[in-house]
């Protein structure tokens, strides 16, 4: 075995589950390749939260198999927990993992990867579904710009800089629209010293900021260590320079959480994406939220008022059972009323075995799809007047990826993107640097131009750029140099 794609489709838990994939494979000299090239072995890690997705994982199998007739084929997650029938009938050649195997998943892996050259390999011929399948549905809760990833590796260069390590999994919160506590099962978390040797391991493998993330991440708790607890643990155990929290509900972001971000001298990067769902109270009743619009809007307050500058993300789904005209028009000035930084649009469509299947009160399509036309607008507003409040600011930008005008692509603290030239051609990649925002890039109308003022000193001076100003991730102050001689 010596060339690999991993295929890893829907939330952030999958990353950080198919990260443990690529490292196991990289430490056994695999190379990692991207989907459209030859690989002998092919891991798909599916999704099952919107039928878009469902459709996607079963896409990726039979395309999987089709570019690589004679490679060993893995799909696991959610999809092969509801539906594992379909992605057998995808590839039957392929070997399923439910959620709960996963670990039995990288341990065949690693007994593969220490196989003595020639070995044979044991026949994948045939598929004993993992569970009994649940009823297949056309729930359709779809951020409508697309919110599930295809990804054979187009998130390499993000990667490289920035790594996703999973705290908790499963959820027993069951929102009345909501699949995965079926396909996910109920919430757990993981022993905080194995947490603390995934951080170290990102370190070592060169992440500059860690993404701290699981399918209710704000439950965590392990022996009277809760989030903010872990969150201390890794400020203190590790020299880890970024951290970022993938998402967290609403009641589970408090204050001893939020007082951690305001004392880890800016290591605790001030963005969160807080789900919201519904600006009407009504709404979130039959949703089964377990908190008022009250409630969100305060706690929207004490996030800004904690941390200055900080960056709120929401969700919200459009055409939940029993949205009329008025519960509509009370989310859209609910959301026009929150100091947002960006907004996630779903939309919904029922899926057997949830409780909202069974309501009544069903919205047409042509009024879902206005409701998230106009969502999407507000949305991109929010972004635009973010973007729009950086300018004049200095931010720590961990650059990713060059553009193809010359300049560096990054994400600042509050995760809006930058776009910022380097001197002399030199490559800005897992560098951090001082930026100050000067123009809202004509590329993008969220996404912010910038002059780099300093870098990282060790990371370019072993780049060969001497001149850089002392390191800014120990100094948190302007750099004595401009980059831009």
């Amino acid at each position: 075995m010596r060339r690999a794609a991993i295929a890893n489709l829907g939330c952030k838990v999958n990353q950080a589950e198919m990260d443990s994939v690529a490292r196991l494979l990289r430490a056994a000299g695999v190379a990692l390749v991207d989907g459209g090239e030859p690989a002998d072995l092919v891991v798909v890690n599916t999704c099952t939260v919107t039928a878009i997705a469902d459709r996607k994982s079963r896409q990726v199998v039979r395309r999987a198999r089709r570019n690589n007739p004679d490679a060993m084929v893995m799909v696991t997650g959610c999809s092969a927990v509801v539906d594992p029938e379909s992605l057998a009938a995808a590839d039957p050649a392929a070997r399923l993992f439910d959620n709960d195997s996963k670990a039995q998943l990288l341990a065949e892996l690693a007994d593969l990867l220490s196989q003595a050259e020639g070995r044979a390999l044991p026949t994948l011929a045939g598929v004993d579904p993992v569970v009994e399948p649940y009823p297949v549905g056309s729930f359709d809760l779809e951020a409508a710009a697309g919110s599930v990833g295809d990804d054979f590796g187009g998130r390499r260069d993000i990667d490289r800089t920035r790594a996703f390590v999973k705290i908790q999994d499963g959820c027993s919160l069951h929102c009345t629209y909501c699949i995965i506590p079926m396909a996910r099962g109920p919430e757990r978390s993981i022993d905080a010293a194995a947490v603390l040797s995934d951080v170290r391991q990102a370190v070592a493998a060169g992440h500059r900021e860690v993404v701290l993330t699981g399918i209710n991440a704000g439950a965590y708790g392990v022996d009277g260590l809760g989030l903010p607890g872990l969150v201390r643990l890794i400020l203190s155990e590790t020299p880890l320079e970024r951290i970022r929290l993938s998402s967290i509900e609403p009641q589970h972001l408090t204050d001893g959480l939020l007082d951690v971000w305001a004392g880890s001298a800016g290591r605790c990067l001030p963005h969160f994406h807080i789900p919201l769902q519904s600006g009407d109270d009504a709404i979130l009743h039959r949703m089964g939220r377990r908190y008022s619009t009250a409630d969100y809007a305060a706690l929207v307050g004490r996030v800004h008022a904690a941390l200055p500058g900080v960056a709120v993300h929401a969700d919200v789904i459009v055409g939940f059972p029993g949205e009329d005209d008025a519960s509509w028009d009370r989310t859209r000035a609910f959301l026009t009323g929150l100091e947002l930084a960006g907004l996630h649009v779903f939309r919904y469509s029922a899926r057997p075995g949830t409780a909202a299947a069974r309501m009544v009160g069903r919205v047409d399509g042509r009024t879902m799809k206005r409701r998230a036309a106009e969502a999407l607008a507000l949305g991109a507003a929010a972004r635009t007047a973010f973007a729009e409040r950086q300018l004049g600011t200095e931010m720590r930008v961990l650059f990713e990826r060059p553009l193809r005008d010359g300049r560096w692509l990054g994400h600042a603290e509050s995760h809006v993107l930058v776009a910022a030239a380097a001197p002399d051609g030199a490559a800005l990649g897992n560098v951090i640097g001082l930026v100050r925002g000067e123009a809202i890039d004509r590329a993008a109308p969220d996404r912010v131009s910038g002059r780099l003022l300093g870098v990282d000193r060790a990371r370019m001076e072993g780049m060969g750029w001497a001149g850089a100003a002392a390191s800014m991730a120990v100094a948190h102050e302007p750099l004595a140099e401009s980059a831009s001689k």
